[in-house]
């Protein structure tokens, strides 16, 4: 163990490049069989099956840009880096398997902040059963920046892809929807609020649902067993982190289809619909560009509407059409509103 400067604080400068990879991830425990050498060597080494398909998956985090350490705490951001990427497997109606994890940071981060953001890597690795098989440090000039990378599996029979929807399909939704965008904005007010007069403690209880959904998702890791044990296998599937809207319409392109979504039918949950309110916001336009949900939306056949009907976790909110009937909400009156993808564009840092 290095020592400290006295302050129960070390600098990262105390440890160097392998001695701080080594330190974060001593005692790391492997989940999968197909894990032969983590974290160790030049590179990870896992087991090839012959009758499954690989699937990899990486994404970036940005200080700034897609989280705010004013109110992330470090741990729950290293559990989100993990399952957001992680969901990205389930969308192939796939099995996560290993992750690397590999991290841009200044030098105001201490090894203590390192070691509460890897408890959030650590607790989501154990949850979700993933083993965490390398990755790679190196410094920044300004903040934070987080890459992941998620392994998985599929039996080919089974993978699933945005494209393949077709003609009569209909559109499943997993869980509730506008959650994680509503705890943006209310975490955002409150930021706001608590800078203009830091005596101002802030009071979330009425909103610890959507602050949860924000700062600590779940990714559908029980979707892909639940359809197999169903007899189910989507047509078309994609996760949603970017807007229902969206995300339905990468499906519709992908598959040169279109669709029609009804609004009286997207699931939103009570906390949804009366904190909207106070924003000023429509629950439905927060549902179809809000994002970050990180809920499953896949296309079945109507032959598997029988196997799917009843089931809590899953909502029938549509049917795909043709390309030429284009992609529209029916609103609550019947009237066809053209579907526009307004999802974040962090390009631009605004929703478009």
């Amino acid at each position: 163990m290095f020592e400290n400067k006295g302050n129960g604080k070390t600098s990262l400068s105390e440890f160097g490049e392998f001695a701080l990879i080594n330190y974060l991830t001593k005692d790391l425990k492997n989940y999968q069989k197909t894990t032969i050498l983590g974290v160790g060597d030049d590179a990870a080494v896992l087991q090839s099956d012959s009758k499954k398909q690989t699937l990899v998956s990486t994404d970036m985090l940005v200080e700034g840009v897609h989280f705010n350490l004013t109110y992330m705490s470090l741990k729950h951001l290293g559990y989100k880096a993990v399952v957001v990427n992680l969901s990205d497997i389930y969308a192939m109606n796939g099995n996560a398997k290993q992750i690397t994890v590999s991290l841009a940071l200044s030098n105001r981060f201490l090894v203590e902040d390192l070691e509460e953001f890897y408890l959030g890597i650590r607790l989501a690795a154990e949850t979700y059963g993933v083993d965490i098989v390398g990755g790679d440090t190196t410094s920044s000039s300004k903040g934070l920046i987080i890459s992941v990378t998620a392994v998985g599996e599929v039996s080919p029979e089974k993978i699933t892809l945005r494209k393949g929807a077709s003609e009569g399909d209909l559109i499943v939704v997993t869980g509730d929807l506008g959650g994680a965008y509503l705890g943006f904005q209310v975490l955002e007010r409150e930021r706001q609020i608590f800078e203009v007069n830091p005596n101002n403690q802030p009071d979330l209880e009425p909103h610890t649902y959507l602050i949860e959904r924000q700062i600590k998702p779940e990714a559908r890791k029980d979707i892909p067993p639940l359809l197999e044990a169903l007899g189910v296998v989507p047509t078309s599937m994609i996760d949603i982190s970017d807007g229902l809207s969206s995300e339905l319409l990468h499906i519709c392109h992908a598959s040169e289809m279109g669709c029609q979504l009804y609004e009286e039918k997207i699931p939103i949950d009570p906390q949804v619909l009366t904190t909207s309110e106070s924003f000023n916001l429509h629950p439905v336009t927060i549902c179809l560009n809000g994002g970050e949900d990180y809920e499953l939306l896949f296309t079945i056949k109507q032959k598997d509407y029988p196997k799917i009907k009843g089931n809590p976790n899953l909502t029938v909110v549509g049917y795909i059409t043709s390309k030429n009937e284009g992609a529209n909400l029916v609103s609550r009156i019947g009237e066809l509103i053209p579907l526009k993808a307004q999802g974040w564009d962090s390009f631009s840092g605004k929703e478009v």
